[in-house]
């Protein structure tokens, strides 16, 4: 799994893909995976509105562009960092996938399933268990969210008047 004290560098990557996302109109969450060697295998962004697939989450993309990358959709040894605190449906892909770590950026205090509503990665019940690391660079995370949606609220009342 990647350096820890890497996980800055990293988050501020997935920063990266978040502006991408909100540049698109898409809700700014970005995702990188990174190899246990320190190697990037994958980077995304939440893609649901240009797709018009309710999956096309950071993590998912990233997920499907690591695994076709490496021939396997076993991601074992992989760190995943992602801005906003994973969701049930991708912190359950990662227990599919056999993630190694999870880093995320901001919580997510209405679907976060790490931390904030639940800890999936940690249900004993599942055939996997990650460890998750949250708040690097959460500030960071968080404001992005906030300018997004902070422009879609002023660009709504724009249209209504």
């Amino acid at each position: 799994m990647s350096d820890p004290s890497d996980d800055g560098h990293w988050m501020r990557e997935a920063l990266v893909e978040a502006e991408c996302a909100a540049i698109a109109g898409e809700v700014p969450v970005g995702c990188v995976l990174i190899s246990a060697a320190g190697v990037v295998l994958a980077r995304s962004h939440n893609l649901r509105e240009a797709l018009e697939d309710p999956t096309a989450h950071a993590e998912v993309l990233a997920m499907r562009s690591a695994a076709a990358g490496l021939g396997t959709w076993r991601l074992e040894g992989v760190t995943a960092y992602v801005t906003l605190e994973p969701c049930v449906m991708c912190a359950g892909a990662f227990v599919n996938a056999r993630i190694g770590r999870v880093v995320f950026g901001c919580a997510d205090p209405k679907a976060g399933a790490v931390a904030s509503l639940y800890e999936l990665n940690q249900d004993a019940r599942l055939n996997h268990r990650y460890p998750v690391q949250g708040g690097v660079e959460a500030d960071a995370c968080a404001e992005v969210l906030r300018a997004f949606f902070r422009a879609r609220r002023k660009g709504s009342a724009l249209t209504r008047g």
